[in-house]
């Protein structure tokens, strides 16, 4: 069993918040993947983890052919929304229903350490992936260098004790986790770099919907209630408020990029 049951609905409780607001923090990560790659036309992509779709769209429309699943109904809804020329399907990422080595490239941005067995989800990446294929994984920087990472660490007490192994926001960030998992996996590294991020809201109001809107807020909302989560999120985002309104925050992304 993987971990689409659980994250399938924790993400998919805000589903217009996050195609509206949140999933635009991730565009400086799209546009340097789609840079690097230099996908030509006709090339088949598979985007893991596609949330409402705003990678698959740009992916497309420089030209690849994409295929892209997700956990979570509702955002593959609001995906379906933003363009009618990726294949859109919901399914679970340890369980992917493609034959071996249908993908030039297998793309997953802020997903596979959501993975119940992030090795397992890695493995089937690489099985759908062609020969020397390249699978491309984005997730969160350092925690010292992110600081959105803020926001989560104020509603921590509001979560419910977590199981052991539990995977989170920042499973793979830490001691060269996701480079060392890709290795065993049988991939071989070909690029490793963090890039930054700034995620700039024009009030605080859409600031507290996009980041109320993510997996991890809303488990803390089932576990505590809407109120006590809201006023903790609203009193994280505080520092971060600036004099024209805005609430800015300054993170990385780390990229890693291997082949088969």
């Amino acid at each position: 069993m993987g971990s689409k049951a659980i994250q399938g609905e924790l993400w998919g409780q805000q589903p217009k918040n996050w195609a509206g607001i949140q999933e635009q923090t991730g565009r400086a990560g799209y546009d340097y993947v789609l840079d690097f790659l230099n996908i030509e036309t006709g090339n088949k992509l598979l985007d893991v983890g596609c949330g409402s779709g705003l990678f698959s769209s740009l992916a497309s429309a420089a030209g690849a052919e994409v295929t892209a699943i997700d956990a979570s109904e509702r955002l593959i809804d609001e995906a379906k929304r933003r363009t009618n020329t990726v294949d859109f399907l919901i399914g679970e990422m340890e369980e992917l229903p493609f034959d071996h080595g249908t993908f030039d490239f297998v793309c997953g941005f802020n997903s596979f350490q959501y993975a119940a067995n992030v090795k397992n989800a890695l493995e089937e990446a690489g099985r759908v992936l062609k020969k020397q294929g390249k699978i491309v994984v984005m997730i969160w920087g350092n925690k010292e260098d992110c600081e959105a990472a803020s926001y989560l660490k104020a509603v921590g007490s509001l979560l419910p004790p977590p199981p052991p192994g539990a995977p989170g926001p920042f499973a793979l960030s830490e001691n060269h986790l996701l480079e060392n998992t890709l290795e065993e996996s049988g991939f071989k590294i070909l690029h490793s770099t963090d890039i930054n991020s700034v995620w700039d809201y024009p009030d605080k109001d859409t600031a507290l919907k996009g980041l109320i809107s993510a997996g991890p807020i809303a488990k803390a909302i089932q576990n505590s209630g809407f109120e006590k989560v809201y006023d903790a999120v609203s009193k994280a985002v505080d520092p971060y408020e600036k004099e024209n309104g805005h609430v800015v925050y300054h993170n990385k992304f780390r990229i890693v990029i291997a082949e088969k």
